[in-house]
């Protein structure tokens, strides 16, 4: 609940403006009743047409006030709902920001956006709509029991037997839809997961002609979307008939009883109509409740799915980080262990030691699966080393602030990715101040510029998501131009360039290692395949581990 009030509290003055508009909105609309009863009992027993208008007058300013202060919590509760959904949904995007390798491997990237979208908006539209009923209806509850017994104590005894049968009803119907708005959001994740998948691998599957898969696939997910919300929206819909008819009822007692009282002179006809008023917005008041502690249960169920994400303990962080710099990118691995999770049997990397120093090109050779690609990703610690030591420089890695070893790092991954926008755009990853210059620079060493010419607009060309309208062998190209446009002192290239052709592949080789001697940076390449790291200094032969 702290946590969740931390991002509330940017909008706490909205919110706080809110709630007294709801107050004083209620205030206004409890005193009607009185004022009606005033004009039947006074006004039109004594035919007095004056006292008439003048509390009608009256009847009507309260309702006008009442509409202004209904509007200025719309506005108020509006601003406090959506800002506290960006606020969620903003601390959570930095949460992921700050995940390892490791971390994101724990959760589906479907179930990500899920929670990043579908359930903090349930968080926030729970806030808009619920803040009115919540603090509303306990004020007008409270109010109009406390007139209802000034106005007929014993007509009032009615309330103790209706509010005891809707508690309880509310109790059944929470504590049985709660478990399904969980499942139902993990079916959202399922059907946000099939579809991800199918965007993404649209050209296989029309490849392979499994779209009549595809849709079984999807309509498993989606049926079974359906079958749970519709299980947890039939429960939670008996809320409202069944308060309807615990409202009609306890009516329907109070005209019976309230109407003897009447023929017998214990109660006049003003007072029950005013009465009645109060019954309709004590049991109303009890009826918006139930509807708010149903959007409570669906946002607790998103929240909880939410607090996963923001409480998972990140597990590589700068807390031994030094303010130093990688000066040469000499690179030691020292007796160095890995598995990817703690209470694996075996280690996917076991006594991995060697020494490469500067301006050296080394290339790793081992069959598929040999964990070459990991190796590499602990020495900018996107993995971290589960025992031993990586030294830079003879300082171990954990020493370096991360950002400054990544920056002094280009990996070029097996698994890379293009972003929407200009291809000059995407190649400025490496470097955001770039000059066209050494933009151009770098795509001569990795033979962009053997195609840059016959894109539409060159280096202004927009690449849609994931570089679509380029080919495999220019994506890799590029991946290639925007790792040394970084300038670093150790460039990875991990399988980078398997889509491309034999000729092209040897120039783009020889370009980082030419570009590697002169600045004496590392030059590192793992492969899957005997032919693959050409020319290297060393290599490193047989399964990493």
């Amino acid at each position: 609940m702290k946590t969740f009030l931390s991002y509330l509290k940017p909008y706490r003055r909205q919110a706080v403006l809110a709630v007294l508009c709801i107050e004083a909105e209620a205030a206004f609309e409890l005193v009607i009743p009185l004022v009606m009863a005033q004009i039947i009992d006074v006004g039109v027993a004594n035919g007095d047409r004056r006292y008439i208008l003048m509390k009608g007058l009256q009847m009507v300013l309260f309702a006008l006030i009442s509409l202004a202060l209904g509007q200025g919590y719309a506005h108020f509760a509006s601003t406090t709902g959506q800002g506290l959904g960006a606020e969620i949904r903003k601390a959570e995007f930095q949460k992921l920001q700050q995940f390892s390798f490791a971390n994101t491997d724990k959760f589906r990237t479907s179930s990500l956006v899920t929670r990043l979208t579908s359930d903090v908006t349930t968080i926030q539209n729970s806030v808009s709509t619920g803040m009115r009923p919540a603090f509303r209806s306990p004020v007008m509850m409270l109010i109009a029991l406390t007139v209802s017994f000034t106005i007929n104590a014993k007509l009032a005894l009615v309330f103790f037997v209706a509010a005891p049968l809707l508690g309880a009803i509310l109790f059944y119907i929470v504590t049985h839809v709660r478990p399904l708005y969980g499942l139902m959001q993990g079916s959202v994740d399922l059907v946000n997961r099939v579809i991800q998948e199918n965007l993404t691998a649209i050209r296989v599957v029309k490849s392979y002609v499994r779209g009549d898969y595809e849709i079984q696939k999807f309509d498993e997910v989606n049926t079974n979307l359906q079958n749970t919300s519709e299980r947890a929206f039939r429960l939670a819909a008996l809320n409202m008939p069944v308060m309807q008819f615990i409202l009609y009822g306890t009516i329907l007692s109070i005209l019976w009883f309230g109407g003897n009282l009447a023929s017998v002179g214990g109660l006049k006809v003003g007072e029950l109509t005013g009465f009645l008023s109060y019954v309709m917005q004590v049991l109303n008041s009890l009826m918006m409740l139930s509807n708010v502690f149903l959007m409570m249960t669906r946002s607790l169920a998103s929240w909880k799915r939410i607090s996963e994400v923001m409480d998972e303990e990140i597990d590589i962080r700068d807390d031994q980080a030094q303010d130093i710099r990688v000066e040469r990118g000499d690179i030691r691995f020292d007796h160095v262990y890995f598995k990817y999770k703690a209470q694996a049997e075996e280690y996917v990397l076991s006594d991995i030691s060697f020494h490469i120093e500067p301006g050296q090109t080394v290339g790793i050779i081992g069959q598929t699966g040999s964990a070459k690609s990991t190796l590499i990703q602990l020495i900018p610690r996107l993995y971290e080393a589960t025992s031993g030591q990586i030294y830079i420089d003879g300082i171990p890695v954990q020493q370096y602030p991360l950002r400054e070893l990544r920056d002094s790092i280009a990996v070029v991954l097996q698994k890379n990715t293009l972003f929407s926008g200009t291809v000059k755009a995407n190649l400025r990853w490496g470097r955001e101040n770039a000059t066209d210059q050494e933009i151009g620079e770098a795509c001569r060493i990795a033979c962009v510029d053997e195609f840059i010419d016959r894109l539409e607009h060159g280096y202004d060309t927009e690449l849609g998501q994931g570089g679509v309208n380029v080919s495999g062998g220019q994506k890799q190209r590029l991946y290639i131009a925007r790792a040394i446009l970084k300038k670093p002192k150790v460039l990875i290239l991990d399988d980078s360039t398997s889509a491309v052709d034999t000729a092209t592949e040897a120039k783009i080789r020889g370009g980082p290692g030419r570009e590697s001697a002169r600045r004496h940076q590392n030059h590192y390449r793992p492969a899957d395949y005997l032919g693959a790291p050409r020319g290297p200094d060393h290599h490193s032969g047989g399964r990493p581990y």
